[in-house]
């Protein structure tokens, strides 16, 4: 079995945290990539797409430079479970629009 040097090691939190920038900065490099190739390429001229249709997209990956992940759902990671006393049930449901 091979084990990987840099994944025996390990890291400090300054090296984790700039290996999550890393990987921010080239995921949002290669995702306007595919936004221009999908907009060039789309099929339908009748129809085109736009950088209008990305946006909830852009938004996600804007949410991971947040350490805690996206910014739509809470930190539970600190949460007692439901034997510690913590809420045995939390409510995800989105409220309707109004």
């Amino acid at each position: 079995m091979e084990v990987n040097i840099s994944e025996a090691i390990e890291k400090t939190p300054e090296q984790l945290e700039e290996a999550r920038r890393e990987f921010i900065a080239e995921l949002w490099r290669r995702f306007e990539t595919l936004q221009e190739w999908a907009v060039s390429h789309w099929p339908d001229q009748e129809h085109p797409l736009s950088s209008a249709d990305f946006v909830e997209a852009r938004k996600e990956i804007l949410s991971l430079r947040s350490p805690a992940g996206s910014l739509n759902q809470p930190t539970t990671r600190d949460a007692a479970e439901p034997e510690q006393g913590g809420a045995q049930y939390l409510d995800v449901t989105p409220a309707p629009w109004p």
